[in-house]
């Protein structure tokens, strides 16, 4: 079990038997410290990412788009229903700053909003559910110190990234007062959604119905800004847009007008939520929720008795979320990549560094994108399979192998599972991708080598599944977060390593950018045979580690 904070022994009475009152923030500080203890290195990396996001997209864009004819002509481009619904309102396109905001806006909103569910759930609900948190209150402790510890740190991260985030914009030459604005925009979303998480860890009595619920309010605010976008009038926006956080934060308009008055939403609504999930938490006991648990079956059925079926059970809302994800991003990809090729010129470094040695700048961005369709595939994968540690770590795994049910075949369902499911996003993808570019350019033809294209990254999803497999059989405890990092590092390789000047060899070392980049090179086998073998070889070491050495719990 983790160790757990040492909170300060109950003060004495002169009065036998009798112990005095512990104020309700007693100990904030050292819990304070303690969680930050805790969670140092994955603050950190929540910074390093979304602020370096920041200045590898400014930098590309920069070189991408030199002249202010090239952002006019981007800025006609962006202005498209399918851009505004994937990636916000096209205001002030015709500038960096601007280009900036429609490049990587959304993305860092959407990051930071998953940043504050996850931590505030990591360091709340979940443990209060393995009982961490009644052990804590045993001391001298306060009965809401600790979940303000927790909301004052998760808040100090958003805080910490937007102030960060407004500086590089300003040190790489942008306006200051949108460079500001946009840093706080994306502050304000995660302070929001801080408040939104806390009050579901009170709503429910599991974190992962804590993490879904908030999930889906994320979801839906992005949907909710999604219609109101498209149903915009040029870069002015729809009322609707007002009903979704994501959509507050948006109207600050950073590098357009500077609005600054819904950041007091965005800050209120966070703040608001930290409040109420205060009052229901010294209302309800210790471990439970307000939202009564739902009633199960009487009798499972068949299928919930194999480690498949309880596997599809507990993954089918990510498997659907991922899978239509695919679906609107493929369909995005086909709609807008001959326009973006007419935007690039064949001569631009940026175009060389991103759409490799392709023949033609179109058949480059279309191999860009399908590696792009690629990484989302991937992503499912990675997150689904790191689900046998997580299973491990919470101690649910030991009583499903107290049956007859080994070790290895457990693990190989769920692996399996993460990657025919990958599969099955990547196909998808790439046929939607097919369909929407083959209407674009009037070619049917265009649909089976876009497809065909998209399988070609089956070994790369694999493979990563397969670093996945051997993390957790031989470095359990860090498992999930070395995974994180090795595809993070792959994806940001594969998308930037040729425009970071990188070896083509450590280039091509990655498992994305290893696979040939259809239809912009012609098809070689050999790399994907390679990236097969590997991919057996971790699979093959990982499952046999895990099933010799001793379960260990978080």
């Amino acid at each position: 079990m983790t160790a757990v904070a040492q909170a300060p022994s109950r003060p004495t009475s002169s009065t036998p038997g009798h112990t005095p009152p512990v104020a309700a923030f007693t100990a904030f500080p050292e819990l304070t410290r303690f969680i930050l203890r805790r969670n140092w290195l994955r603050l950190a990396l929540w910074v390093v990412v979304l602020v370096g996001m920041v200045a590898m997209v400014y930098e590309s864009q920069r070189v991408a788009f030199p002249t202010q004819e090239s952002r006019d002509a981007y800025a006609a481009v962006a202005n498209t229903p399918a851009v505004a619904a994937l990636t916000g309102l096209p205001y002030g396109a015709g500038t960096l700053g601007g280009i900036l905001n429609i490049k990587i806006w959304m993305t860092l909103a959407v990051s930071i909003g998953f940043a504050s569910i996850f931590l505030v759930t990591r360091n709340g609900r979940a443990e209060e559910e393995n009982g961490r948190t009644e052990l804590v209150r045993a001391g001298a402790v306060g009965h809401h110190a600790y979940s303000l510890a927790n909301q004052l740190v998760v808040g100090g991260l958003s805080v910490a990234i937007g102030l960060l985030i407004g500086l590089t914009c300003i040190g790489l030459g942008l306006p200051a007062e949108g460079s500001l604005a946009m840093g706080a925009s994306i502050a304000g979303v995660g302070i929001a959604f801080l408040g939104i998480a806390a009050l579901a860890g009170q709503l429910t009595s599991t974190s992962r119905a804590a993490n879904s619920l908030a999930s889906i309010v994320l979801g839906v605010s992005y949907l909710v800004r999604a219609i109101a976008d498209v149903q915009a009038e040029g870069d002015t926006p729809s009322p609707l847009s007002w009903a979704s956080p994501i959509g507050w934060a948006q109207n600050m308009r950073s590098f357009g007008e500077n609005v600054w008055w819904p950041l007091l939403l965005l800050v209120g609504l966070g703040i608001g939520g930290c409040l109420v999930a205060g009052v229901v938490e010294s209302r309800r006991d210790v471990g439970a929720g307000v939202l009564p648990d739902r009633p199960g079956r009487a009798a499972a059925s068949r299928a919930l008795a194999t480690p498949l079926g309880l596997a599809v059970r507990l993954e089918r809302g990510p498997m659907i979320g991922w899978l239509l994800g695919g679906l609107v991003g493929g369909l995005f990809y086909g709609g807008v990549a001959s326009a973006m090729s007419d935007l690039l010129d064949s001569g631009n470094a940026f175009a060389k560094a991103f759409t490799g040695q392709a023949d033609s700048m179109l058949d480059g961005i279309v191999g860009l994108f399908v590696m792009a369709t690629a990484m989302v595939a991937a992503a499912f994968a990675v997150q689904s399979s790191t689900s046998v540690r997580l299973e491990e770590a919470s101690g649910r795994l030991e009583p499903q192998l107290a049956g007859a049910v080994s070790r290895i075949g457990w693990a190989l369902t769920r692996y399996l599972l993460a990657s025919v499911w990958g599969i099955v996003i990547l196909a998808t993808s790439g046929l939607v991708f097919g369909l929407a570019f083959s209407v674009t350019q009037g070619d049917p033809d265009q649909v089976l080598r876009i497809f065909t294209a998209s399988l070609a990254y089956i070994p790369s999803l694999l493979l990563l599944v397969g670093v996945t497999v051997l993390l957790t059989g031989w470095l359990p405890r860090q498992a999930i977060l070395i995974t994180w990092i090795v595809y993070g590092a792959s994806v940001v390789i594969a998308m930037f390593g040729p425009l970071f000047s990188l070896s083509e060899e450590l280039i091509d070392a990655t498992p994305l950018a290893a696979t040939p980049r259809v239809p912009g090179v012609e098809f070689d086998a050999a790399p994907l045979v390679v990236l097969g073998a590997v991919a057996l070889a971790c699979w093959a070491l990982g499952l046999w580690r895990f099933r010799t050495r001793d379960l260990t719990q978080a």
